[in-house]
């Protein structure tokens, strides 16, 4: 079938898979990169949350357990980017069709828009208070307006602009985090607090804490390929360990350890003054060079967080859904308006529910991505065809069923037990999704991967093969060879351009 690529609605450059030459990110950059993600205000209220009813010992292991949780959940949806480049929205094109994929990554494009915008606001306050305590001026909006600019500027220049400000700013973020946590123990000590004696009053059940902390992450467990896809890949490599090594210190460190350290900042807060906010106590207590150093931090800290875990998932998830339409650019502007548009300084009033809302409906979807990738198609995957508008993955008119049907039955089934959302969701999507492909959707929609018996040519990173795009349709691309002409058996109805 020929087609040309701007009539394609499934084709857009910077939703087509990367090629092993072009992922640029090594362990440490994106180590960095998470160093940048998890330091944020948001996470200093899950510490001071859990401290209010816990003692910080036990308050500690729950939320270091519940991102540890997390964690591993990522490193198995990361494989999708690491492996075959892929983005997180067009990989939903297998389990989802190639039309129902814009329901779940939609969704969550405008949540990571608002997180955006969460996260925007919470910078333009500090800003603010710069500029206010400087000159007497005050004006967060305009704020807001600048600081969104220029986090939009710095993601629109790609991945590796997004690398650098990381590798900046995540020592400067480690350091102040460092100092706050002494000079908070120290006016604890002064209110005569011991923080690890202090139990607090109220009686907010464990399980509640632990699941609030891992719904702050439910997000990027599920898009976490948005980002992977870049990070440098052992190639010729299918032991999941090897293959992933440049991964495991941001997923398994970055993200446990120093969210748990952020919460325990926020813990020590409460203790020493009943606010779980470090920023609003060193403000009330300090001045001068001190106080602008902090609040640069909160600054930097939501910028750093924002580029890599909102925008570009709002952006990706914008563009798979208009392209060819949408440009990588453009779809940076549209995440910008629309986490505007969702009016974030209300949001905070309701984080918690809102928090317990989408991590409810995305769990289900992270079980189905994990069953689809690892159990259904063994991570095997018809690259062309996830391009291709009348292909395999078109199903029903451009649904699959079975991913529909699993996302809805389990995430209302999650949300119907907000509390424990994410421990029913992903387990029940994983089921009702492998029961509904299993019996009813492969046997009447042929999948090449599956039907190949898991042949090895439908691998990509593993096995020292990309698939690449180019004016005649995707090729194969070895990385000692190219290959020439496209497989008609991988791809029997390749995309071409006349």
């Amino acid at each position: 079938m020929t087609v040309e690529s701007d009539n394609n609605n499934l084709i857009e450059e910077s939703i087509l898979p990367i090629t092993n030459k072009n992922r640029t990110v090594g362990m440490f950059g994106y180590f960095s990169i998470w160093v940048g993600i998890v330091v944020m205000i948001v996470a200093y209220q899950f510490g001071g949350n859990a401290v209010a009813s816990h003692s910080l010992a036990v308050s500690m292991v729950i939320i270091l357990l519940a991102y540890f949780t997390i964690g591993v959940v990522m490193l198995m949806s990361a494989d999708i980017g690491t492996e075959h480049g892929l983005s997180f929205a067009v990989y939903l094109r297998a389990p989802f069709g190639i039309n129902g994929t814009h329901l779940p990554v939609v969704s969550r494009g405008i949540v990571a828009a608002a997180w955006f915008g969460i996260q925007t606001y919470l910078g333009a306050l500090a800003l603010n208070g710069i500029f206010e305590y400087l000159s007497g001026y005050s004006n967060w909006f305009l704020w807001y307006i600048l600081f969104a600019a220029v986090q939009i500027i710095n993601t629109m220049l790609g991945i590796k602009a997004v690398e650098r400000f990381a590798n900046l700013a995540a020592p400067i973020l480690i350091g102040i985090s460092v100092w706050m946590y002494f000079y908070l123990d120290g006016l604890a000590q002064l209110g005569g607090h011991n923080i690890w004696t202090f139990v607090g009053t109220e009686n907010t059940p464990l399980l509640l804490i632990f699941m609030a902390n891992l719904s702050l992450w439910a997000a990027l467990a599920v898009d976490v390929p948005n980002i992977s896809r870049y990070i440098k890949v052992t190639s010729g490599n299918k032991k999941f360990f090897k293959r992933n090594k440049n991964i495991f210190a941001a997923q398994i460190i970055a993200l446990p350890v120093l969210s748990a350290f952020m919460a325990f900042i926020g813990a020590i807060a409460f203790i020493a003054t009943g606010n779980w906010n470090p920023i609003t106590i060193i403000q009330e207590n300090q001045g001068g060079l001190v106080l602008i150093g902090l609040l640069a931090l909160v600054t930097i800290a939501q910028w750093s967080t924002n580029t890599a875990a909102n925008l570009i998932p709002a952006t990706l998830a914008f563009v798979n859904a208009l392209a060819p339409r949408m440009s990588y650019k453009m779809g940076v502007i549209l995440a910008g308006v629309v986490g505007t548009a969702t009016m974030p300084w209300l949001i905070l009033d309701h984080l918690f529910t809102f928090l317990g809302f989408y991590g409810g409906a995305l769990s289900a979807v992270a079980g189905i991505m994990i069953c689809d990738y690892f159990l259904i198609r063994r991570r095997r995957i018809n690259i062309p065809e996830l391009f291709q508008r009348d292909g395999q993955y078109r199903y029903m008119k451009g649904y699959n069923p079975a991913g529909l049907i699993a996302w809805v039955v389990a995430g209302a089934i999650a949300i119907k037990f907000l509390s424990i959302a994410y421990l029913v969701g992903l387990p029940l999507g994983f089921i009702i999704y492998y029961l509904l492909m299993k019996f009813w959707i492969i046997p009447k929609y042929p999948q090449a991967e599956i039907d190949s018996n898991y042949d090895d040519r439908y691998l990509s990173t593993s096995v020292n093969q990309d698939w690449v795009y180019t004016d005649n349709g995707f090729v194969r691309e070895k990385y000692d060879q190219k290959v020439k002409e496209t497989d008609e058996a991988l791809a029997p109805n390749p995309v071409q351009i006349d």
